[in-house]
């Protein structure tokens, strides 16, 4: 099976690369820097494209003759500050990266089966403590209007016969990489604390919901809706448990200090919205709010998650950062 991949060289996209491979399946990634990316050593093991979706371009004959087509290009919304050249390149790296990839598909001679799009939980906005399965309407603040935008360019590709999904993925953990990245270091050096939730001059006390999945599982449900021919519509790629802000510091604290300091302790209260807007600026928003994501589809799917549970999913990211090199592909 050969396998298009938009994004390829991103944090999902780079896991899913190689869950491909390690299946039998041959990726074809295309790439801005498809020089750089072709150097890597694991780069030997599948073809490189070069060309941005977010332009028409040569990259888009690639698509003629694979099997299926994973869509995850999108500049990174953590990148930089908010202003509206950054709004712009979010938007339109997804939207518009999604119409080419279409008509890339339309102009194949043999088409793709199937197209896994990329989305977020982001799509539902802000809901307080509402539990949010696949059937819930979309918000209407940037992020939730990007989603469902991106979702819909996506849509053509039905009344060409392709199968198409649609993973709506919650904060990923990864060692060493996504949100984890920013918020170890702060947790190693304070005590663990919750960030934002009705606190927009009151301290913070973390009431809002994190709906959250492992680097494992996200890559494995891509996987899924690859294979698995019920996979159509859109899908919760979150774990099945999702928790409020505050459990999700206690939680991170705990893993991080309990093999240093046993008598590590948690503080119940964080650093006020208002403060995290002045330091974040609008990125503030998707930290001070969150969503209720459950992954009702794929669980009726029958897909069955490596890391339910956040204490062990945790445990899971950090004993990877520590494990020697390939001991992964040892095992």
């Amino acid at each position: 099976m050969r396998v298009f991949v938009t994004g390829g060289s991103g944090l999902i996209g780079r896991h899913l690369v190689r869950r491909l491979l390690e299946s039998g399946a041959r990726p074809v990634v295309v790439s801005r820097h498809a020089d750089r990316l072709g150097r890597e050593p694991e780069a030997r093991d599948f073809e490189v494209v070069q060309g941005d979706v977010a332009t028409p371009g040569r990259w888009q004959a690639a698509v003629d003759g694979c099997d299926a087509v994973v869509n995850l290009a999108g500049h990174n919304i953590f990148a930089e500050r908010w202003n509206a050249e950054v709004r712009r390149k979010i938007r339109d790296s997804r939207v518009l990266g999604t119409d080419h990839l279409v008509s890339a598909i339309a102009s194949a001679r043999e088409r793709p089966r199937i197209l896994v799009q990329g989305s977020a939980v982001g799509y539902y906005g802000p809901r307080g403590d509402e539990e949010l399965d696949e059937s819930a309407p979309s918000g209407s603040d940037f992020l939730a209007v990007v989603c469902r935008e991106w979702e819909e360019a996506s849509e053509p590709v039905e009344a060409l016969g392709v199968r198409r999904a649609v993973i709506r993925t919650g904060i990923v953990l990864a060692p060493g990489e996504g949100a984890l990245k920013t918020m170890t270091p702060i947790f190693k050096v304070l005590p663990g604390a919750p960030v934002g939730g009705d606190g927009w001059l009151a301290p913070a006390r973390g009431r809002q919901w994190l709906s959250w999945i492992h680097l494992d599982d996200i890559a494995g449900l891509f996987h899924f809706a690859i294979d698995n021919p019920d996979a159509v519509g859109p899908i919760n790629g979150t774990a099945p448990n999702p928790v409020r802000n505050a459990e999700f510091a206690r939680a991170l604290s705990k893993t991080l200090w309990k093999p240093y300091a046993p008598w590590r302790f948690f503080i119940p209260l964080g650093p006020p919205d208002a403060l995290l807007r002045v330091m974040l600026g609008e990125i503030a928003e998707i930290i001070a709010k969150g969503q209720r994501a459950v992954p009702s589809k794929a669980l009726a799917l029958g897909y069955r998650f490596r890391h339910p549970n956040l204490d062990e999913a945790l445990k899971a990211v950090f004993d990877a950062e520590v494990a020697p090199p390939h001991a992964e592909a040892r095992r």
